[in-house]
């Protein structure tokens, strides 16, 4: 059984810094792509950045020069380090893996204070 686990999120003051985990088990994490999405209140889950098994990255503009997306397939967890938050951040992270039956994390919270 797959499962993805986010940790990491919080409240912070805008221009904090946060980093969020997902570990996952039950799947060949190498072999595949890992992004993090996010969702605030009465807006579309959005795709904020992805990495490729090969380790190549892509970001959704609003977040491009602040966010770092990494991976460790040692540990099979993927990593989003946010920096330079502002409160349009403020949304539910979840993180998901792109295999054709992919899976859903259970989401973690962020939360920027003005």
């Amino acid at each position: 059984q797959v499962q993805l686990v986010e940790s990491g999120g919080g409240l912070v003051q805008a221009g904090g810094s946060l980093r969020l985990s997902c570990a996952a088990s039950g799947i060949t994490f190498s072999l595949y792509a890992m992004g993090w999405y996010r969702q605030a209140p009465g807006k579309q889950r959005e795709l904020v950045a992805i990495i490729y098994s090969s380790g190549s990255t892509n970001y959704a503009d609003s977040v491009k020069g602040r966010f770092t997306i990494s991976r460790d397939n040692a540990k099979n967890t993927v990593y989003l380090q946010m920096n330079s938050l502002e409160p349009e951040d403020t949304a539910v992270y979840y993180c998901h893996d792109f295999r054709e039956a992919g899976t859903w994390g259970q989401g973690t919270q962020v939360t920027v204070s003005s």
